[in-house]
């Protein structure tokens, strides 16, 4: 087989792959220079910062409340998160101050993102005395390579200026041991556990031998894996799914005395809960069989399971998730006896709002999603699981039909009506940017009661920990205007807003063409 040898392009530059490839280095040049450039910027803001933080109090110094108020200035004029801003500042001073020569080359266009990424992830672990050498060194080493490539060499060069063992930095490294959420598409995230490297290989066997075990023995008996006839999850190890018999349709149980008055004041009934997740994997695979054409409670016999066509990787994600959920951990210092203690008797918390009608019409969802507060939609199906699942109570959200703002809420138990109220309206971090869900935020005196502010649903909203603080110890001014409009004041004098984010609302005007909305017992409107 032989090759031909191109012919070198017309003078003229006329061959239209070589302008193509020309106009992408250009702009990989200019992309390299700006970035370079906002990191130095970013670099320079967190130097003042530091500045002023040098000359405050420890305490001051310790909380980082002057960086936060930097950051939060530059995302709320960005439209960006005050967290991934102050994150990005860190970065820029590590590059700035640890890797010049990177940033040069950076500016210059001889190195991409994912080269400078790869230079910072190789040469964090370098002592500083050696950083410095390497960061010229692997500027050089970068030249013609890429960035997967560059990787490898750099572990090695690392590894040689590195004055301490493996074994000793793998006992340091075992100090950053953590389990964290990344948000994906389509409902799913991904769990991450940053563990022992022997540990991580450990649990993955042990899950894989489970799997493989729970789909030997139905291959050997015939019998389904998908959920066993008293309703328990796939793998046993979870508790049984409680059929919700005080869960209506339309969100207020067996009582239908309040029905007409709900239909007068014509407002959407949301169905908002903090729900206890129990028997996680009975609820995935109830969903996996609903999504699979299996019949779950349309007209199947009670305790038909559906066939399992789980593959080994989901069987496995199950069983985690099991074991995760409803297993008490054998390091518990609270226990007693045999029995579990404290530990084994939590259970994980979520925060679900449910549109009682798209539970009545799943048809609806994509118009009415439900939502996993602080994560965004998730499916009915999933919804509707949880809700039976639960043992917990949902309060009801009466909203209004046009603009979605909520009206009142109501519970067949006693508890705080304005913490329902605001849990309601608000739902995460009042924040600008912030999405941390209100079951996990504070309830904080927009106008401090010390000062005469009232603790009254115009004056309170919900912030996270971190917000709450910061709200507190730093320059920005928080005030409510009407409807629950929270008004926030920047250290330079901007002003921003945060409205709560309203609900679907219940009334929707379509053309003549449309077909009716499909609310049972509703006709179409005559107009």
């Amino acid at each position: 087989m032989s090759f031909s040898i191109p012919s070198p392009p017309p003078p003229d530059g006329s061959d239209p792959l070589a302008v193509v490839l020309g106009e992408v280095l250009d702009a990989d040049a200019a992309l390299a220079v700006a970035e370079a450039r906002r990191t130095r910027a970013l670099a320079r803001a967190g130097r003042l910062a530091l500045d002023v933080m040098a000359g405050q109090r420890a305490s001051s110094r310790e909380a980082e409340m002057v960086l936060r108020e930097v950051a939060s200035e530059i995302a709320a004029a960005g439209c960006l998160s005050d967290r991934s801003v102050q994150a990005q500042i860190g970065k820029a001073l590590t590059l700035v101050d640890h890797f010049p020569a990177t940033v040069d080359a950076w500016e210059a266009g001889a190195l991409s993102r994912a080269h400078v990424q790869a230079i910072v992830d190789a040469g964090t672990p370098v002592p500083l005395d050696k950083r410095g050498e390497f960061d010229v060194l692997a500027v050089t080493t970068a030249e013609g390579l890429s960035p997967g490539r560059l990787r490898a060499r750099l572990a090695t060069l690392a590894e040689r200026l590195q004055p301490t063992t493996i074994t000793e930095r793998h006992q340091r490294g075992r100090e950053e041991r953590c389990v964290r959420v990344v948000r994906g598409e389509n409902g799913m995230s991904d769990l991450i556990a940053t563990l022992p490297t022997v540990l991580a290989v450990g649990i993955y066997d042990r899950l894989t031998q489970q799997s493989r075990a729970l789909i030997d023995a139905c291959n050997e008996t015939g019998s389904p894996v998908s959920a066993c006839a008293d309703g328990t999850s796939s793998s046993g190890l979870g508790q049984p799914i409680v059929s919700g018999a005080a869960f209506g349709i339309d969100g207020v149980g067996d009582d239908s005395d309040e029905r007409p008055e709900r239909e007068m004041i014509g407002a959407t009934d949301v169905l908002k809960h903090d729900a206890t997740v129990v028997g996680a994997a009975a609820v995935a695979v109830a969903v996996a069989a609903a999504g699979s054409g299996a019949a779950a409670g349309a007209g199947a016999a009670p305790g038909a399971a559906a066939a399992d066509r789980r593959s080994t990787d989901q069987v496995r994600a199950d069983i985690l998730a099991d074991l995760l959920l409803t297993a008490a951990p054998d390091a518990d210092p609270t226990r007693t006896d045999d029995g579990p203690g404290t530990l084994g008797a939590i259970r994980a918390r979520v925060q679900v709002v449910v549109p009682a009608l798209s539970v009545q019409d799943p048809g609806r969802e994509n118009i009415d999603p439900a939502e996993l507060v602080g994560h965004g939609p998730i499916d009915i199906d999933t919804a509707r699981q949880l809700a039976e699942a639960t043992r917990v109570p949902w309060d009801r959200v009466l909203t209004n039909p046009v603009t979605g703002a909520v009206l009142c809420t109501d519970t067949y138990q006693r508890t705080a009506a304005i913490d329902r109220y605001l849990r309601a309206r608000d739902r995460h971090c009042r924040w600008p940017g912030c999405t941390a869900p209100a079951v996990r935020c504070e309830v904080d005196h927009n106008l401090d009661y010390a000062l005469g502010g009232k603790t009254h649903v115009c004056n309170l909203c919900h912030f996270c920990q971190r917000h709450h603080t910061q709200k507190q110890f730093t320059r920005w001014q928080v005030r409510q205007l009407a409807g629950g409009v929270i008004e926030f004041t920047s250290p330079t004098g901007r002003i921003y807003t945060d409205h709560p984010l309203p609900y679907s609302p219940a009334v929707r005007f379509v053309g003549d063409d449309s077909p009716p909305s499909g609310i049972p017992g509703r006709q179409p409107a005559p107009f």
